[in-house]
């Protein structure tokens, strides 16, 4: 009998390079025990293990698409898992088209087993809800989760691209994804004792959920297959399910009853008047008297003023933030806050004089929540950042620098017209219209929020090193001049 003890329970390459060794040395899979590390049987419980493997002579392929299986089946739970993988790899020697048999019994097991995985790291993708702790820079986001199977590992990636610029950890009962803006790291699993129970806009949340909820539409079981019930608990919304769907019917009942009303006219509510571009408009200091009196979104509304770009009219580099913050609102002057402050630590230790740039935000009005005497800043939304992008363009086009560094998701989304990955795009020169180059790099802010000192320290000489390459490139323009 051959005792195969493996690392942990998804360790696929230790898998792969066992059941590799054992089909070349023609073990039969009723003549392996697979076990893991940790787990072992106790000596005298151990049956005699047979002899090394003498060194295996020849080779053998099997196909991707069983790869492809493997590597999510042995995601699964089943105790099993191992022993079947490897019964069907030695049957798959002797039998290459065995996987288009549907119906064979071990390709069944085994395709329902990736298959029950792969939902599983669907559901977590969407049933994780991140709760914030503590506040401002020293925020950070914690989720809670009960996977059915060891998926954690494989579904982290997706949270790291998704939320790139926020600092987070996944709680499982299994092992633990952290994301410190740089990689994500694993620690061992913790109790739900562990995790926060709701955070300050859970209440928000709710309400929001609430409103969008239509009860003509409902479908309880639609709605139970794709949300089960075991996920409900770890929901914010989930306390206001089960009372919106007893009250469903009554809901629709009243909104059969009223009576019919004639069709809604345009909702576009009257704005007031934007000032008509005058003569040399297309100077800065135009642009900037202009949009002082901006109505495109409705952000005007609560901001204390417009804050524009601001910078030499010709400038070689300009930079884009994502928008003014509480001190940037007040003083109505871009990066002026602590973000500022950390930008122009960056700017001088990469060898830019921040008063030869032009400094602007993909937004121009602050958006915020208020929680007493305290505005706590809020994400720009996708039509809000639409609504702005002319102000960018109109900047852009008045200035024509030589780089333009998008600094932030906000800011490359207006950069690029599109939702564009930092990440992926990150520390490389990308060619936009009239030869003007494009720098994608993180926002200031963004290090702010970095609890971890080592990691902020790590990621500001990231930063810093990305203005190196614009620092470069003006070198390289000044001398061809």
């Amino acid at each position: 009998m051959h005792l195969i003890t493996l690392d942990n329970e998804t360790d696929f390459d230790g898998w792969r390079k066992a059941a590799r060794a054992l089909a070349l040395n023609h073990v039969n899979p009723s003549d392996v025990t697979w076990t893991l590390r940790g787990s072992e049987p106790e000596l005298f419980e151990q049956a005699a293990e047979a002899p090394p493997f003498e060194p295996a002579s020849g080779t053998f392929n099997v196909s991707a698409k069983f790869v492809e299986l493997a590597q999510s089946a042995i995601l699964h739970r089943d105790p099993q898992r191992f022993a079947i993988l490897y019964r069907l790899l030695w049957r798959l020697r002797s039998n290459h088209d065995l996987l288009d048999v549907a119906t064979d019994p071990d390709v069944a097991q085994v395709t329902a087993m990736a298959r029950a995985v792969r939902r599983d790291e669907h559901k977590m993708h969407a049933f994780v809800r991140f709760r914030e702790v503590g506040r401002e820079q020293k925020s950070h986001f914690v989720a809670w989760f009960e996977p059915e199977h060891h998926i954690v590992e494989a579904a982290a990636p997706f949270f790291a691209r998704r939320f790139a610029d926020m600092p987070w950890s996944i709680l499982t009962p299994d092992v633990c994804a952290h994301w410190d803006g740089h990689a994500v790291s694993m620690t061992s699993g913790v109790g739900k004792a562990d995790a926060p129970s709701e955070d300050r806009l859970e209440e928000t949340w709710r309400r929001y959920y609430a409103s969008i909820f239509n009860p003509a539409r409902l479908k309880v079981k639609a709605m139970q297959t794709e949300m089960p019930r075991k996920y409900w608990r770890n929901l914010p919304e989930a306390s206001i399910i089960k009372p919106l769907i007893a009250d469903a019917e009554r809901l629709a009942g009243a909104m059969i009853a009223k009576a019919a009303t004639e069709p809604h006219k345009s909702q576009k509510r009257p704005e007031p008047p934007m000032k008509p571009p005058h003569a040399g408009s297309g100077t800065i200091e135009a642009l900037r008297e202009e949009a002082a009196d901006c109505r495109a979104c409705p952000l005007w509304k609560d901001a204390t003023q417009t804050v524009f770009g601001e910078g030499p009219q010709h400038a070689q580099v300009m930079l884009v933030g994502e928008q003014p913050g509480d001190k940037e609102d007040l003083a109505g002057k871009p990066f002026v806050g602590p973000a500022g402050q950390m930008l122009d630590r960056a700017l001088q230790e990469a060898g830019i004089d921040r008063t030869k740039t032009y400094v602007t935000n993909a937004v121009k009005h602050f958006k915020f929540v208020p929680r007493g005497k305290i505005r706590l800043h809020q994400k720009p939304n996708t039509p809000e950042i639409r609504a702005c992008r002319p102000w960018y363009e109109r900047e852009l086009a008045s200035i024509q620098p030589a780089l333009v560094v998008a600094m932030g998701a906000t800011a490359a989304q207006s950069v690029f017209g599109k939702i564009t990955p930092i990440n992926k795009h990150r520390g490389r020169l990308i060619d936009l219209q009239d030869g003007i180059k494009a720098l994608v790099t993180v926002h200031p802010s963004y290090l702010l929020r970095l609890p971890d000192e080592d990691a902020k320290a790590r990621e500001y000489q990231r930063f810093v090193d990305d203005l190196r390459i614009a620092a470069d490139l003006l070198k390289k323009a000044a001398h061809a001049a």
